[in-house]
């Protein structure tokens, strides 16, 4: 009896938090994903923490990443094709981030 207990207890549990984990990290659409790259990399040639050749290089690999994006979309976005895009995009956030923190001289 009280293993059975403990096994729906668990159960619920795990039923209760499961929702909580999925809501913790939603899922972004692309376009804005891309607007908001493309702000940051307008506001570090702004500011001057972007050279005009990172923000170039940035921008043709965000490009790039929109093609991709367009072909996936039409054979249909697959779970594994939305988790690829999900990596992409974060490697070049990060890419971002560091061209943006690299302490090169921009003038």
């Amino acid at each position: 009896m009280n293993k059975k207990l403990t096994m729906i207890a668990a159960g619920i549990g795990l039923a209760l938090s499961v929702p909580t984990v999925a809501a913790a990290a939603p899922w972004v659409p692309v376009g804005q994903r891309v607007a908001n790259l493309n702000v940051r990399i307008d506001q570090g040639v702004r500011n001057g923490s972007l050279t005009r050749p990172e923000a170039m290089r940035l921008r043709t690999q965000l490009r790039d990443l929109q093609g991709l994006e367009a072909r996936y979309r039409r054979g249909g976005l697959t779970i594994a094709e939305r988790a690829d895009l999900d990596r992409r995009f974060d490697r070049l956030s990060a890419q971002v981030r560091f061209e943006k923190h690299d302490r090169r001289a921009r003038w």
